[in-house]
Formats: structure tokens, C-alpha cells, sequence
């Protein structure tokens, strides 16, 4: 009878699911085992009858589920545990896991406590994220996915074998000390697309063998775009749109025209636009915020203005602190007059998602020697290899230009006066080269103006970066003192295009009161310093009298007739 009985109902779900054949050979096992207990069926159904179902507290009634004498206990073993249930995706499905554990990867196997003892059984079977986007696409942020303990080995193994096996991680080290479920692994065919820093991505290329086996398509997203006309209108649309998500205030035409200009500036180029979203809506939400505490029910220029002055006011502390002891005298800047051997060079100090200008102090010495430009940041330790590469190429510079067919006799040496860090970047050559020529010819170089700028061996002057926040904290030091009208900063000329400052320093500029020039050779920043002509050498004629240059060729000529004379006496 009981054969016959469970035979009726199984065979409409053979007609139903003729596939695949586990189905059918699970349901002939289904179908023996209820054939085989029957008599608990029957007992069961008559303890009900007879007693009716018995209240319980939720903890109670989960617990006794495991317990064989529960009405439902013969039951337990025929429910189904649905894994993952795709009935309303449209579509492959596409799973984001935020958190990606091992267990959230690839599924776990919970348990229960009863009587002291974990307990489980298949409906305990947990699905990971593997589960739920089989046939479809997976999306994992790798660094996260990397700081989870085994997380990334499982993945790999996952999709070189092609299957989804559940595994804790006490059986992945061999510690398992109980007995527990183990779930047939499962087929898998799904795409894995990894989230990520570039950098993060160069590094595992380099470290995993199996990386570039797994992950083979390499997308690489810029972080700036093109600014052009075109550009400029949908960018104005994604500000609408972020508007409208985060229900904001609608802007104004200058409103998004100082957005833009925002954008550029955080790319660093007039011509370039960021794709950093995430400083965009804050921006907006920040000048939201002004507007409405403004009372307008449209966010303005000045709102914008506002939101992009209070972020950097939040992140001025320490710059604030330099300006003072600056202001005070307890680092040593000079805005006027002039000096020998003494440059403004400009630095740029960055921590976090902040960076300000500094300017700093460059003096460079010069006596009789064998030819060396001694570096004395790297002497100490204190200078980086590219600054170290900087000052070597002054010194080939001076033989190339000024030696005349004798040896370079000179000793100079070149320091960042009052800096207790460390110095990296060869930014600062150009100002070196200024500082050291004015120390070989004496003739001395305006204070009001700070230099930036790369030098190749040829006297070309090379573009650099940060050239607005160095600009920026010159220009600020000046305006605490009082801006002169002859204050200003060389930058090279090739850094023209990513000129995007503060209006305050725009408008300075434009009213004549700060200056910003730009050049490509080195003369160029020497006349600007040193108020006189560099001078040009003339074949066979040398160099034009009471030039710069004439003036440092002639101190060289006679430093190497003094070492000559050394070797003869000696």
C-alpha cells in the first residue's frame, strides 16, 4: 500500500523532471526510503491526531527539529533546501558581493546546538556567492577579496576546476575535528570581474602565476577625459543628474561652470576633466548645504565657491602652521631683496587627499675642488634617488656649457635650508641651477620670486607637478607680507596648461600685483632672477660682457688656473 501510494505522487514529478538523471535516480531513492519508514509516518501522523500540536518557544522549536522524537522528525529528511532561486531574474544573473568572505564566496555548512553538540543536517547548506551567480557574472573588489583569509585561494581553485566545492576553513587547514556535511560539489561556468587599483592589479600579475591565467581581460579606466565643447555638456548633465539622485537644488549656469572648473583642476590640466565621481557629489552636496543655508532654492557660483573653500579650510591645519612659522620668522623666507647663492624653491607636501605648496629655501656654496656638485640631502640620507639624479645633471650642465676646454675645478654644494624630512623629485633642479650659478658669478637673485621647474643637461627646463598648490603657497606667503608687484613665480612653460588657480591669485595676476612666467630655458629663469642678461655665447667671440654666463665662465676659468697653479707648486 505504501508503495503504491508514494509511487502515485512521485511518477507526476518524473513526468515533470525526466532530467537530468540524478533527478530521477534521487527520487527512486526518496521513494524506497518512505516505503522502508513508513510505520514512523504512521506514528507520527497518529501522535498528532491524538495530542495536537504542542506550543513551543522559537528557540525550542528550532532545536527540536533535530530531535528524532519530534512530530516532524520523519518528515525532515524529505524537505527540500533550495539553494538559489532565479524564478524572477530576468536575465544572466549579476552578483555583487560586498563582503567576500570564504564562506560568502563559496557557501557554508551551518550548524545547531543541541544538548551541547552542534548538530546539522542538508538543510543547513548555506549558498555563497559562486551559487548565486552561476551562469551569470560575479563582481568582487579584489582588495577586499585579498585581506579575506583563504578567501582568494578558493575562488582560484573554484575556477580552474570549473565546480563550486563548500569548504571551512578547518577543513582547509586540516583541523577538522568533528564530523561534519560534505556537499557534492557543484558545476560552475560564471564570469568573474575583479574591482580594483591599477597598481593592485600590476602587483598580482607580478606575484600570482595563476592571476593572468584566471583573469585574462584587463580593463584599464581613465581618470580623466578630454575637455571640449561636447564634454563640457554632458559633464553638465551628470551634474544635473547626480543632482536629482541625491535631491539637491537645481544649479545655476555659473554653478556647473565652477563645477567644471573643479573637475579640471583635480585633473591637474585645463584641458582635462576628473571622472572621480565621488568628489563630485560631495561638492554638490556640500553646496547644497550653502544654498540652503543661504535661503536660495538654486545652488549659485558662490555656493560652489563656498563648498571648494571649506574643504580646503578642513584640510589646512598643518599648512596654516607652516604659513605661521613662516610669518614668524622661525623658518627663513625672503619676499625682497636679494641674495647670493639663495633661491625660493617650491615643494609640495601631500598627505591623505590634501597637499599644499611650501616654499623653501635653496643656498648653494661654491670653492675650489675637483670638479664635484656635492647633494648634501643625499649625503645625509635625507634625499631620494630622483633628487640625487637631479643634482648629478647640474654638474654635467656647468662641464658642457662653461668649461671652455678646461677641466671642471669647482666644488659647490647645494642644500634645502631648514628641511628635516626627506626630499624626493627633481623638480627643484631648475632653482638648484640658479642658486649654484649665482653662487659661481656673484651676482645675486631676487627673492621676490620662487622657481620650480626640471632641468635636462642641455639647459632645457622640463614640466613638473603640483604646479597650482606651488604657485598657491608662494603667492600666500607674499600676500601675508604684502604683494609688491614684482613677487611672483618661473614655472615652465610646459606646465601653462595645467594652470588652474585659486581666483584670489588669478585675480592678483590679472591687477599686475603677482606674476606667473613661464619659460623653456634655463637663461630665460636667470634673467628673471637675476635682473640682467643671461647672454648668448657667440662662436669665437665668447660671451657677451656683464652677462650672467660670462660672469660664471670667467669665475670657472679661474678657479681652474688656481687649481693649476696648485699642481705646479705642489
Amino acid at each position: 500500500m505504501s508503495h503504491a501510494a508514494a509511487d502515485h505522487f512521485l511518477d507526476e514529478i518524473r513526468r515533470a523532471f525526466p532530467e537530468p538523471p540524478e533527478v530521477l535516480a534521487h527520487l527512486d531513492a526518496v521513494e524506497r526510503n518512505v516505503v522502508e519508514t513508513a510505520d514512523e509516518f504512521v506514528a507520527a501522523a497518529r501522535e498528532t491526531a491524538e495530542d495536537g500540536p504542542k506550543p513551543q518557544p522559537a528557540e525550542a522549536a528550532s532545536d527540536s527539529t533535530f530531535h528524532r522524537n519530534a512530530p516532524d522528525a520523519p518528515f525532515r529528511r524529505f524537505r527540500v533546501n533550495v539553494l538559489v532561486d532565479h524564478g524572477r531574474t530576468a536575465g544572466a544573473p549579476v552578483v555583487y558581493e560586498d563582503n567576500p568572505t570564504l564562506a560568502n564566496v563559496v557557501g557554508r555548512v551551518e550548524h545547531m546546538a543541541q544538548m551541547g553538540t552542534l548538530v546539522t543536517d542538508f538543510t543547513l547548506i548555506k549558498p555563497g556567492a559562486l551559487h548565486r551567480a552561476n551562469g551569470g557574472y560575479l563582481v568582487l573588489d579584489a582588495l577586499r577579496l585579498l585581506q579575506e583569509p583563504y578567501a582568494w585561494e578558493a575562488l582560484k581553485r573554484a575556477l580552474r576546476a570549473r565546480e563550486v566545492r563548500i569548504e571551512s576553513p578547518a577543513q582547509l587547514t586540516g583541523m577538522a575535528a568533528t564530523v561534519s556535511l560534505q556537499p557534492a560539489p557543484i558545476p560552475l561556468d560564471v564570469k568573474v570581474a575583479l574591482l580594483g587599483e591599477r597598481s593592485l592589479y600590476h602587483a598580482l600579475a607580478a606575484a600570482d602565476p595563476d592571476f593572468l591565467e584566471l583573469f585574462k581581460v584587463q580593463a584599464d579606466f581613465e581618470e580623466r577625459i578630454d575637455r571640449t565643447h561636447e564634454a563640457d555638456e554632458r559633464y553638465a548633465r551628470l551634474v544635473a543628474t547626480l543632482g536629482r539622485r541625491e535631491h539637491l537644488h537645481p544649479l545655476e549656469a555659473g554653478a556647473v561652470a565652477r563645477a567644471l572648473d573643479d573637475s579640471s583642476r583635480r585633473a591637474g590640466d585645463q584641458d582635462k576633466l576628473s571622472t572621480h565621481m565621488r568628489s563630485l557629489a560631495d561638492l554638490l552636496r556640500e553646496a547644497d548645504h550653502w544654498a540652503t543655508t543661504a535661503g536660495r532654492d538654486v545652488i549659485s557660483a558662490a555656493d560652489v565657491q563656498r563648498a571648494i573653500d571649506s574643504r580646503h579650510r578642513r584640510g589646512s591645519r598643518l599648512e596654516e602652521a607652516v604659513r605661521e612659522e613662516i610669518a614668524k620668522g622661525n623658518v627663513l623666507i625672503a619676499t625682497d631683496g636679494a641674495a647670493v647663492g639663495e633661491v625660493n624653491g617650491l615643494t609640495v607636501v601631500q598627505f591623505g587627499d590634501t597637499s599644499f605648496g611650501q616654499p623653501v629655501r635653496i643656498t648653494a656654496t661654491v670653492r675650489l675642488g675637483r670638479g664635484e656638485v656635492v647633494d648634501i640631502e643625499r649625503e645625509v640620507d635625507l634625499g631620494g634617488p630622483l633628487h640625487s639624479k637631479g643634482v648629478l645633471i647640474l654638474a654635467g650642465y656647468l662641464g658642457a656649457r662653461y668649461s671652455g676646454g678646461h677641466p671642471l675645478t669647482l666644488h659647490a654644494s647645494l642644500v634645502f635650508e631648514q628641511t628635516y624630512g626627506g626630499v624626493e623629485g627633481d623638480s627643484a633642479s631648475l632653482a638648484e641651477l640658479c642658486a649654484l650659478l649665482s653662487a659661481i658669478s656673484g651676482v645675486p637673485v631676487g627673492q621676490g620670486v620662487a622657481v620650480t621647474g626640471s632641468v635636462n643637461q642641455h639647459g632645457a627646463v622640463q614640466p613638473i607637478g603640483g604646479v597650482n598648490e606651488k604657485i598657491e603657497g608662494f603667492f600666500d606667503v607674499c600676500a601675508a607680507r604684502g604683494l609688491t608687484g614684482a613677487q611672483g613665480v618661473v614655472i615652465p612653460a610646459s606646465n601653462v596648461c595645467n594652470l588652474m588657480l585659486r581666483r584670489d591669485v588669478v585675480e592678483a595676476a590679472a591687477d599686475g600685483r603677482f606674476h606667473v612666467w613661464p619659460v623653456r630655458r634655463t637663461d630665460e629663469a636667470v634673467e628673471l632672477l637675476c635682473a640682467m642678461p643671461a647672454g648668448e655665447e657667440a662662436p669665437g667671440a665668447g660671451w657677451p660682457e656683464g652677462s650672467v654666463n660670462a660672469r660664471v665662465a670667467a669665475r670657472l676659468s679661474e678657479l681652474a688656473e688656481q687649481a693649476r697653479a696648485y699642481r705646479v707648486d705642489a
